[in-house]
């Protein structure tokens, strides 16, 4: 059964379209990914969500109420966490938590079962002002202010942006209890290995949406081969790759090149390529693609399309 229902939106800042006719549902009780770039549209997706923004075209309704008519009742029903940290930086943690409980009249207490796991790593600074927390404590308490008049839906937004590793993978296991506690979660990232922590993703750009599945349905349906290329001169790969006509694309990934090349082009025929083009030690082999190889695919085949550089 759907929570969310959007038919659609559109939006546009002056000749920018921020979101272009988007249409999607989200199910009660998955966590749904909205996967993309900065600038791709998930922070106005969001704010028009979350009924702090109106939408230029089209419809959202959020657990049956509309997001323009009943903003009210949808406040009282959803938990928000911006992008940018925006709790009261002069007020303690503990402060912060009682004021937002106040808002809804309820309090610490009352639904403190169901921060509690979130809480308890903060509650050692309880008595230290907000602005003064490291970025993992500050989104730790930021998601526990959301969460503390139980809301039904919970909306995300680039919540482990700038927060590092340790405390991004902490972020992601209370995500998955809360889930657990019958939580619908909307969460937006641009790190595209958080996309496999979501029961289903999509995957946005330029304002629309290219693909929406479940991870694993995304990855099994990447069309190509994919092939990792490494070799001594890397600062030069990328560019010989992409020059070389047979090669269909290439983009960096971490320490290596993700390629892929127009049949019968196989391993032998990069490797000639290659060492015509002064490279040595070079390291070819096929891959299996990642959710990030299937956003570049998708990505590339649309500015094919549509014309973009």
């Amino acid at each position: 059964m759907s929570i969310v229902s959007v038919h659609n939106i559109s939006k546009s800042y002056g000749k920018v379209r921020a979101l272009k006719a988007l249409s999607f549902e989200v199910n009660k009780g998955e966590i749904y990914g909205i996967i993309g770039p900065d600038g791709a549209g998930k922070t106005t997706l969001f704010r028009i969500l979350a009924t702090l923004m109106p939408a230029d075209k089209g419809t959202a309704s959020l657990d049956g109420l509309d997001v323009v008519k009943d903003y009210k009742q949808i406040r009282n029903r959803i938990g928000y966490m911006p992008g940018k940290f925006s709790l009261y930086q002069d007020l303690t943690v503990e402060e912060n938590l009682a004021f937002f409980a106040t808002i809804f009249n309820t309090t610490i207490q009352e639904n403190y079962h169901l921060i509690e796991d979130i809480y308890k790593q903060i509650e050692p600074f309880k008595n230290r002002r907000a602005g003064k927390l490291s970025g993992g404590m500050k989104q730790k308490l930021a998601l526990s202010c959301a969460l503390i008049h139980r809301p039904t839906l919970l909306f995300l937004d680039e919540p482990t942006t700038g927060v590092d590793p340790v405390s991004r993978k902490e972020f992601w296991d209370m995500l998955i209890k809360l889930k657990q506690q019958g939580i619908t979660i909307l969460v937006s990232t641009p790190y595209m290995d958080e996309a496999t922590l979501c029961d289903r993703i999509a995957l946005i750009m330029d304002g629309k949406f290219m693909q929406v599945d479940t991870p694993q349905h995304i990855i099994t349906g990447y069309p190509e081969t994919l092939w990792s290329v490494q070799t001594s001169r890397m600062h030069q790969l990328l560019k010989d790759l992409q020059e070389f006509p047979s090669v269909t694309s290439a983009f960096s990934f971490g320490e290596t090149i993700h390629i892929t090349v127009k049949e019968p082009v196989g391993r032998e025929g990069i490797k000639t390529y290659l060492l015509v083009k002064g490279h040595s030690e070079i390291e070819i082999k096929t891959i299996q693609p990642t959710v990030e190889d299937c956003f570049m695919l998708l990505s590339n085949n649309g500015n094919e399309e549509t014309g973009d550089e």
